[in-house]
Parts: C-alpha cells; sequence; structure tokens
C-alpha cells in the first residue's frame, strides 16, 4: 500500500509539470473515458421495459396463438415473430405508412382510448390471395383496395383481435372489438401527434412472401393498469403464487374441531338445574327431523341431518351455510 502513495517530492514534481504544460490532461481524460457507455434511465425504451414489463408475456402468447390461427386461415404454414416493440410519437407513426395501407381502429374495453393495427399493403395482397387458395405473390403495383378485399382484410384483422384478447387474459381481462377501419393515414386521428405510443411490430413470413403488423396503443391508455404491468407487479404476483399452494398443502394437513349441534334450548334459569334429578327430561327446541347445524372451530359452516352409520353416529351434509370461510368477512 505505502508503494502507491505519492512522495512529497512526486506530487511537487506533478504539479509543476502541470503547470508548464507537460501533462496533457484532455488526453488523461479521454482516455480514461475511453470505455464508458452511455446509459439513459429516461429514455422510452428503459422506461417501457421498466414500466411495462408485462407486456412482453402478452406478446410472446399472442404470438403462439396467432401463429396457429393465421395458418389455418391462410391455409399455409406462416412464421410470426415480434420484430420490434418502441415507444414513439404517434405523428412519427403515421408518416411511415403509405397510401393505401389497411387501418383497424379497435376498442379495449375497460380501458379508455382506443387501439390501431396497421397492417401493411403487401401483407394485404398476400394473405388474400392465400385466402383465395392462392400461393401469395406479392403484387408487382400497389393499388387501391377493391370492396371484396377490404372486406377480407376485415376478416384477418378480427382474427388477429381475438387472439390479441385472449393473450391480454393472462395479464388483465379486456373487451377488444374492432370498430372501424381506413386505408389513407391522414384520414387516422385518433391521438394527437406528440403523443407518446407503444408500437409492437410483428412479421408475417410465409414461402413467397412477407410484410408487417403493427399494433399501436396509447401511453395513456395503459396508464390506470401501468403498476399492474410493471416488473414489480409481475414479480410480486409470482412470489404470491408460489406461496399460495404451499399455503393452502399446511391448510390441508391442519387439524380442526368440528362439532354437530343436534339441539339447543333456552328459558331455563339456574334454579331449574339445580333442582334437575336423574331421569328428568330437558325438552329441545328441535326434533330428529330437523337440520342440524355443523361448526368448524365454532364457525357454523354446513348444514345437515343425524343418523346411524354402520353402528356409528353420524351426520349428513346437505347444504353449505358460508361461502367465504365462515366468519363474517373473513375470505
Amino acid at each position: 500500500m505505502s508503494d502507491q502513495i505519492l512522495s512529497q517530492e512526486e506530487i511537487d514534481a506533478l504539479l509543476t509539470s502541470m503547470d508548464k504544460g507537460e501533462v496533457d490532461l484532455k488526453a488523461a481524460k479521454k482516455e480514461v473515458f475511453d470505455d464508458v457507455k452511455v446509459y439513459d434511465l429516461t429514455s422510452p425504451g428503459k422506461m417501457l421495459h421498466r414500466q411495462f414489463y408485462a407486456l412482453e408475456e402478452v406478446y410472446d402468447k399472442f404470438i403462439n396463438l396467432l401463429r396457429k390461427s393465421v395458418s389455418s386461415l391462410l391455409q399455409k404454414a406462416i412464421d410470426v415473430e415480434v420484430v420490434s416493440t418502441e415507444m414513439v410519437k404517434f405523428g412519427e407513426f403515421r408518416q411511415a405508412f403509405s397510401n393505401p395501407t389497411s387501418f383497424n381502429i379497435f376498442s379495449m374495453d375497460p380501458l379508455i382510448g382506443s387501439g390501431l393495427m396497421a397492417i401493411e399493403p403487401n401483407l394485404v395482397f398476400s394473405s388474400i390471395d392465400c385466402m383465395f387458395g392462392g400461393s401469395g405473390k406479392p403484387l408487382s403495383k400497389v393499388r387501391e383496395f377493391t370492396p371484396i378485399e377490404q372486406r377480407m382484410i376485415k376478416k384477418l384483422a378480427v382474427e388477429v383481435l381475438k387472439d390479441l384478447e385472449k393473450a391480454w387474459g393472462f395479464v388483465y381481462s379486456i373487451n377488444i372489438s374492432l370498430k372501424k377501419t381506413e386505408t389513407k393515414p391522414e384520414f387516422v386521428h385518433l391521438f394527437a401527434p406528440n403523443d407518446l405510443m407503444i408500437v409492437v411490430v410483428i412479421s408475417f413470413k410465409g414461402d413467397e412472401f412477407a410484410g408487417n403488423i403493427h399494433l399501436c396503443v396509447s401511453y395513456l391508455t395503459l396508464e390506470p393498469i401501468r403498476d399492474e404491468l410493471s416488473s414489480k407487479y409481475m414479480i410480486d404476483s409470482d412470489m404470491e403464487h408460489s406461496w399460495k399452494s404451499q399455503i393452502l398443502q399446511l391448510l390441508k394437513e391442519t387439524r380442526v374441531k368440528v362439532t354437530a349441534e343436534l339441539g339447543r334450548t333456552a328459558g331455563n334459569t339456574v334454579g331449574d338445574l339445580m333442582n334437575l334429578q336423574t331421569g328428568d327430561v330437558i325438552k329441545l327446541k328441535t326434533g330428529p327431523h330437523d337440520p342440524v347445524i355443523i361448526s368448524v372451530e365454532k364457525i357454523p359452516k354446513y348444514q345437515g341431518f343425524s343418523g346411524v352409520v354402520k353402528g356409528n353416529q353420524a351426520v349428513q351434509i346437505t347444504s353449505l351455510l358460508r361461502r367465504n370461510g365462515g366468519a363474517k368477512n373473513n375470505g
């Protein structure tokens, strides 16, 4: 350790060299920071991953569902995968598309606002060709969609949105329905140009064609459920599920006291009880044909009838009194 400490003479020599300009401080500083990489914690990509961590699980399940349904609809093996997930402004997103493009606007009840699914024109024509038994070979020149083609692509859009709704069900239950369609980017005015959007690009690849679907959801739409989609929530949820099975197993092995109340009486005084003799009869309010209350740890839980099974006194359960675990406000 002592070898690493400069002596007073070495310190004086270093200061003198700095004053004379013999030591290049800028070069030394640059050498130190050459290997440093900039990491912006406030960048949209980092925010997207932290705040909407569960979206990765949603789209993983979505891809698995979509691969089967689209292959069945187009009658061909289609490879489906997520190309990218990013946060961009709506104005920039809309400018990336040409005319025509299949824009499909859908609701996400109970979330406020709408989502947008954009299908690239080359994928539109190839998909329609496959639906009619063709190979899906792309057109040499893009043109406007005919009314029949618009109806056919709507069928594809509905199928895709069904799978998206199922995938969301694993994280948060929503109802997705197609509201309207457009073909011109300038007619799509769902959001302000500067509104942040979460855009997921999904690629479709067949033997003779390829194309992308762009799913666009507003940041503000997902804001109310941001905590439920965050990485912390998902980790806590996974821990809760892992403990749940262990707790249930422990509860199954826990011994409890079960009692069946055959009858009850009231109105007797202490004097009456003191005067009881052998052979006296205490009348109960219930008879042999009245139901018996069965309690678990003194909490009424079941109702049944008394009887004898193989020479042993028994009670047959006929109904459940409490479904919330027994006690009031105790689930």
